[in-house]
This record gives structure tokens, C-alpha cells and sequence, in this order.
């Protein structure tokens, strides 16, 4: 019998090491990094963990600042994922799906009338991608929006994530370069805290929110009409048949935008009222109580499933609180979860809809040496 070489045994055993398949390394979501990591137009995109000791897991990738999944205590004992996305990076490509699942959304959330506004006595064009006006900075696959866009990505430690967009001047027909930052920190009392920042070369609009769709049940075959919501607002913006803002505040009470006392979601979302058929159930922007006050929170949704309970925390005027009502069974998502109506509810902190265009309203106007700020906090907790 031939004895080999010890050198030539080792380089063997190593060779046999380095060829050994191993299970990918999952998030505790479930989710592989692998199948985020490409490049769309040129920028590398990828996904990012952040945890805390707690276990609490937040997984978001650069394309667009999208959460895709976001990881919770249960009150039964486990982890729950309770945000709506998909498994791949390619599934949030335009060219596969026009979806704001999860995303940073700017330059401006929600909608500007006709896509038009005055600033400085000169008027801008924006796209109209919906019902003839702007929605969420334009976001057809011609123009896109930035939640179709690569930001810049610095995770600073274990539990933040820094992400950086610059935005020229011009983009989509917004006037003025503008630099923005969002930094996304899974905090130590089981809270995903987001804060914006902006800055600009020439006078401009900006609004910047999340768009995450929630199911704090974890099972997004579930649909959120059980869940219970209250909203620290006594006042809403309604719309038109188009969704566009009407320009009026109205008070909520006696109608069943009413959720300073605690309801379920789906308790008046059928009834017969014209708020409600123009918006297709809940799509309206409230107006918050004590705006800029981030010491209590200004909205809490509720699973009676999970038991888990989320306190938005936010220095916005206004809240936008939509429920689904265009999931139509045509997306599917993580798992192989098939997305249907109502099966999230999205609480997107802002300023008013078509603010530029309502003087009598919070601003929206971004100037040079000025800086754009904002805040949200999404905190998680179980019922006892």
C-alpha cells in the first residue's frame, strides 16, 4: 500500500473542507441573503440585519430602504414576522412588481394634485401615475420613484443602518439636488425608530414616510379587519373620488373615521358612507393631536391573534392610514403567501396630501441651510 505524504494528506482534507455544501445561513425571518445581493441599473444591492438582545430582528435591504421583514416577541412565546414583502431582491424590481412594500418613500409621499404645485412663482410638473396626480414622487418604471431606486448603505453597528440618496436637480420634475438620509435602529426596547434627514441646493418640497405594510398577526393569510386601532386625532383630511384631498379638515366624530376610542378595523370599514367608498375603505390622512410631541404615542395597533401591540410614536402632523383595500390576490409574497385585500393595514406618518398646494397647511417647502427632519417609531410590546 502507497503511503501518501502528510503535505499532500493535508491539501486532501482542506480541499475536501472547502467543498463541503453547507446550509445557507438564514435570518430569523427566514429569509437568504444570497438572493438579495445583485445589481439594478448599475448599483449593488443587498440585505442588511439588524437585532437586539431581545431577539427582535429587522431585515432591510438598500433598494429602495425597504424593510422586508421585521421579526417580534409574541405573546404566546415566539417570533413573529409582521410585515408583508417578498423573498428576492428581483420580486421588488419594478419590472416585477409596482409595490411599496416596505419602502422609504420620497421626494414627496402621497399625492400632489394634477402633479403640479407653485413654488417661488414658478410651477413644476411632476408625473401623474395616479388618477391624473402624483403619487409618492412618481412611480411608474419611467420615471421612479425612489422607492425603486439603490440608496447608499452604512450599517453602523449591529442594530442601525444608515441609508443615503442623492436625488438631482430636476429628478421627476422636483427642482433643487437634495441629499437625503434615512437611519433605521432597532432600539433596545423592541422599537424599529426611523429618522429622516434632507438637505437641498435650491427651494423644494419634501415628505419623506415608510411604507410597510403591517400584519401583527404574523400570517398575512389572515386579513387585519379584527385587529383594533385607536388614532390620537380629532380631526381628518377627506378626499374625493380620486383620493385627492379636498382641502378641508372635518372632525371625526359621529363618523367612522372615529378612533379615539380603541375599535376594530373592520367594525364601520363596510358601512355606507361616501369617505368610505372614495377611498375604498381606509385611505385618509388624519390629523394628529399635539404634532412634533414624540413623548406618547399618537396611534396603537392590536392582534388579538399574536397578542402583539405596536405604539407609532411620530413628530408628523399627520398620519395616512390605509388598509389594503388594492391587495387583490395578484402579488405573492414571502413564503409563497398570496396577498390579498385588507390583509395589512400601512401607517404612514407625514405631512398632509398635497400640501403645496394648501398654504392653510403644515409646509412642506425645503430651502438651502434649512434641514428636513422627521421621526418614527414603530414600538413593539405584548398583551399581558
Amino acid at each position: 500500500m502507497k503511503v501518501l505524504p502528510v503535505a499532500i494528506l493535508s491539501a486532501l482534507v482542506l480541499a475536501s473542507c472547502g467543498t463541503k455544501t453547507e446550509a445557507p445561513a438564514l435570518t430569523k425571518s427566514g429569509l437568504d441573503p444570497k438572493n438579495f445581493v445583485s445589481e439594478y441599473r448599475g448599483d449593488s444591492t443587498a440585505l442588511y440585519t439588524l437585532s437586539n438582545a431581545n431577539g427582535m430582528e429587522a431585515c432591510i435591504t438598500n433598494f429602495g430602504g425597504r424593510v422586508v421583514s421585521l421579526t417580534v416577541p409574541d405573546a404566546k412565546g415566539g417570533f413573529a414576522d409582521v410585515v408583508l414583502g417578498f423573498d428576492s431582491i428581483q420580486a421588488y424590481y419594478p419590472e416585477s412588481n409596482l409595490t411599496d412594500f416596505g419602502a422609504a418613500i420620497g421626494r414627496y409621499a402621497n399625492r400632489i394634485n394634477q402633479g403640479r404645485f407653485e413654488l417661488d412663482d414658478s410651477v413644476y410638473q411632476l408625473p401623474q401615475n395616479n388618477f391624473g396626480h402624483c403619487l409618492h414622487g412618481g412611480t411608474d418604471m419611467g420615471t421612479r420613484g425612489w422607492q425603486y431606486r439603490v440608496y447608499t448603505a452604512n450599517q453602523t453597528s449591529d442594530s442601525t443602518l444608515v441609508l443615503t440618496i442623492v436625488s438631482p436637480d430636476g429628478d421627476n420634475g422636483f427642482p433643487g439636488e437634495v441629499t437625503a438620509t434615512v437611519t433605521y435602529t432597532l432600539t433596545a426596547d423592541n422599537a424599529l425608530a426611523i429618522a429622516y434627514s434632507a438637505t437641498t441646493k435650491a427651494p423644494t418640497i419634501i415628505n419623506l414616510t415608510n411604507h410597510s405594510y403591517f400584519n401583527l398577526s404574523g400570517n398575512p393569510e389572515n386579513t387585519v379587519l379584527a385587529d383594533s386601532l385607536w388614532i390620537d386625532a380629532d380631526g381628518f383630511t377627506p378626499v374625493d373620488s380620486t383620493y385627492m384631498t379636498l382641502g378641508t379638515i372635518e372632525s371625526v366624530a359621529g363618523t367612522p373615521m372615529d378612533f379615539l376610542t380603541m375599535k376594530e378595523i373592520g367594525k364601520d370599514i363596510a358601512i355606507d358612507d361616501i369617505q368610505l367608498l372614495n377611498g375604498n375603505g381606509y385611505d385618509h390622512n388624519w390629523v394628529l393631536n399635539n404634532p412634533g410631541d414624540m413623548t406618547a404615542p399618537k396611534l396603537r395597533l392590536v392582534s388579538p391573534e399574536s397578542g402583539i401591540a405596536m405604539d407609532v410614536y411620530t413628530d408628523e402632523p399627520g398620519v395616512q392610514v390605509y388598509t389594503g383595500n388594492f391587495l387583490d390576490g395578484t402579488v405573492t409574497g414571502k413564503k409563497g403567501i398570496v396577498y390579498k385585500q385588507r390583509t395589512a393595514v400601512c401607517l404612514e406618518t407625514q405631512h398632509f396630501p398635497d400640501t403645496p398646494n394648501k398654504p392653510q397647511w403644515p409646509t412642506a417647502v425645503l430651502r438651502p441651510g434649512e434641514t428636513y427632519t422627521s421621526h418614527c417609531t414603530y414600538k413593539f410590546s405584548t398583551l399581558k
